[in-house]
């Protein structure tokens, strides 16, 4: 098993993998970028990143109206319209979005929830969170039909990607509370297409995978099965914490957020009915997940979408599901959140 102290040498911002090495669903690392920022002073362009994902899936709808809404303050200005249009970049790893909000040259970004804190104190309280994006997508998946409950894991190997981010911490830590910790191997692989490739060479292999990645493994071989959520064993072991399972937040530069404050309530009103879209809708945001590159048959798409838990969660819910989480992560191991709990000032409240 892989010792924690490589893994705090080596974690820095610029490695915070994360699920979405989870949730970047994806091993592409090409990027998607429709505009460069053009801000005036009757005008804001909202530069959003994210990984392709659950939590891409949850943009797709909104970034369909890529260039947004002009609005206009007639009661102050009636002859000047102040409007607030989008451009969007999805990348492929987290290595590629998180140097996008340290460098300025991304407003918002769909992040891991971890990686989140690790930027609040890697810039010094220069961003905040402004909603939680996804839950709990993780499950195990094997051929083995033996396993069937968490404490099966004891005596195998299992093979995930996201080493250094939230799925690693997380499982890691469900393990120490199931008393699996010793009893464990934990083997990672830099993709997850790789896990899915050991899976089907394999029939006793078990692996930790994501949505849309599992529904997508079950599809393709239907000997596999995916018989433990971990959002089901996190409730079981951390149901007194006040925690959720937190995979994926939208953090925002806190200078944006000062300085363009009616953006940032743009962006949560449009964030909050893309995700109702999704969520409503399955069958038509499936040809959006597919025109986006996410996942190459819609079938499988729309079958994800429900285990994806795509949210749009904000202000004092977000807060106690969050800082929770990240509580839980910080008490087994400190490295997991940048060294140190955020403060209050990291959690945007309009």
């Amino acid at each position: 098993m892989k010792q924690l102290v490589s893994r705090r040498e080596a974690l820095g911002i610029l490695g915070a993998s994360c699920f979405l090495t989870l949730s970047a669903c994806s091993s592409s690392k090409d990027e998607r970028s429709t505009s460069k920022t053009n801000q005036t002073s009757s005008t804001v362009t909202v530069r959003v990143a994210s990984l392709k994902g659950p939590t891409a899936i949850g943009l797709l709808p909104m970034m369909k109206d890529a260039s947004g809404i002009p609005t206009t303050d007639m009661a102050t200005t009636p002859q000047k319209a102040d409007g607030i249009t989008y451009s969007y970049t999805i990348s492929g790893a987290p290595d590629q979005v998180l140097p996008l909000i340290i460098k300025g040259d991304a407003d918002i970004a769909l992040v891991p929830s971890n990686a989140a804190s690790v930027l609040y104190n890697k810039t010094k309280g220069g961003v905040q969170v402004i909603d939680i994006n996804t839950l709990g997508v993780l499950s195990v998946v094997t051929g083995d039909t033996s396993v069937n409950t968490f404490a099966n894991l004891e005596g195998r190997t299992v093979y995930m990607a996201g080493q250094g981010a939230s799925p690693e911490y997380t499982f890691r830590y469900l393990l120490k509370q199931a008393g699996l910790t010793d009893k464990v191997t934990l083997e990672f692989k830099s993709e997850h297409t790789e896990c899915v490739a050991l899976l089907a060479s394999d029939p006793k292999a078990v692996a930790i995978l994501p949505q849309p990645f599992t529904t997508a493994a079950l599809a393709k071989d239907t000997n596999l099965k995916a018989p433990i959520a971990l959002v089901d064993v996190w409730n079981e072991y951390a149901k007194d914490s006040g925690s959720q399972f937190v995979t994926g937040v939208t953090v925002v530069r806190k200078e944006f957020a000062q300085q363009y404050p009616d953006a940032i309530v743009d962006f949560l009103d449009r964030h909050s009915r893309s995700v109702h879209a999704v969520n409503e809708d399955p069958v038509s945001a499936a040809q959006l997940v597919v025109e986006a590159d996410i996942v190459p048959n819609e079938k499988i798409a729309q079958a994800a979408i429900p285990g994806c838990n795509i949210v749009c969660v904000t202000g004092g819910e977000m807060k106690k599901a969050l800082s929770g989480y990240l509580s839980v992560l910080h008490d087994f191991d400190s490295a997991s959140v940048g060294g140190s709990l955020p403060q209050d000032n990291f959690y945007y409240s309009i």
